[in-house]
């Protein structure tokens, strides 16, 4: 297996509403939140995890796909694999399972004896502030997060219960991306960019990290390149 070339992506991700990817902190501080954002170790300024990206865009590929269905009873809940090979799939679903498995990759044990899937395509940098976007907050004398408050709502009362305290990274940011494809011979007829635009604007109808179904998450994304802006914008995805 032959590389011919790598293409780097690049652009920005734009914050719609307030951003929330968990840091994943054990350690209770006085005065903190609940649910804090990661941060920079160096810097402590938000930034968006490489495998934040490229797992939300691989898991809505997936969903659209319906391959999904056939893992039921195998691996269900995991993310595809080489096994869906052994189900009865056309041609078409073929196709489509193997772009999604080229593109992110298989694991160490997935059987790729006869499929020649390689190396993962796609690599996702993670995502830093824009320089802009630190300038604006410096001048304003903003700040990159908010604390937002929730609660539920006890259905007979119709008092508020259980109050807790979400950090999230404010809407309006900007964050530089980059995503390397490499191209291995062969690949050509894979639509393999066109495949990983996709799953970038699927993730524009959907949300980045948690909270989505509350709103967190929105975002948009602009291209560095004027061809993929062109390409991107003219996907419809539910025609």
């Amino acid at each position: 297996m032959k590389l011919n070339k790598i293409s780097k992506i690049t652009g920005k991700i734009v914050l719609e509403s307030g951003l929330h990817i968990g840091a994943g902190d054990t350690e209770l501080r006085i005065g903190g939140t609940d649910n804090p954002v990661v941060k920079h170790p160096y810097t402590n300024e938000p930034y968006i995890p490489g495998s934040s990206l490229k797992g939300k865009v691989r898991s809505l590929l997936e969903l659209r796909s319906g391959l999904l269905a056939f893992m039921r009873g195998r691996d269900s809940g995991k993310p595809l694999s080489t096994a869906i090979f052994k189900e009865n799939l056309d041609k078409h679903q073929k196709a489509k399972a193997i772009r999604i498995l080229k593109l992110f990759g298989v694991s160490g044990a997935d059987d790729q004896e006869n499929l020649k899937i390689g190396p993962a395509r796609a690599s996702f940098a993670d995502s830093f502030l824009n320089e802009k976007s630190k300038k604006m907050v410096k001048v304003n004398q903003q700040s990159y997060f908010e604390v937002k408050s929730e609660n539920s709502i006890n259905r007979i009362k119709g008092t508020a219960r259980d109050p807790r305290f979400t950090e999230r990274v404010v809407a309006g940011l900007k964050f530089d991306f980059a995503i390397n494809l490499k191209e291995m011979e062969g690949d050509k007829d894979e639509a393999l960019l066109d495949t990983l635009l996709e799953g970038l604007k699927l993730l524009e109808h959907d949300a980045l990290g948690g909270s989505g179904s509350r709103g967190y998450g929105r975002v948009h994304f602009e291209f560095d390149d004027g061809s993929i802006a062109e390409k991107f914008d003219g996907i419809n995805l539910f025609s």
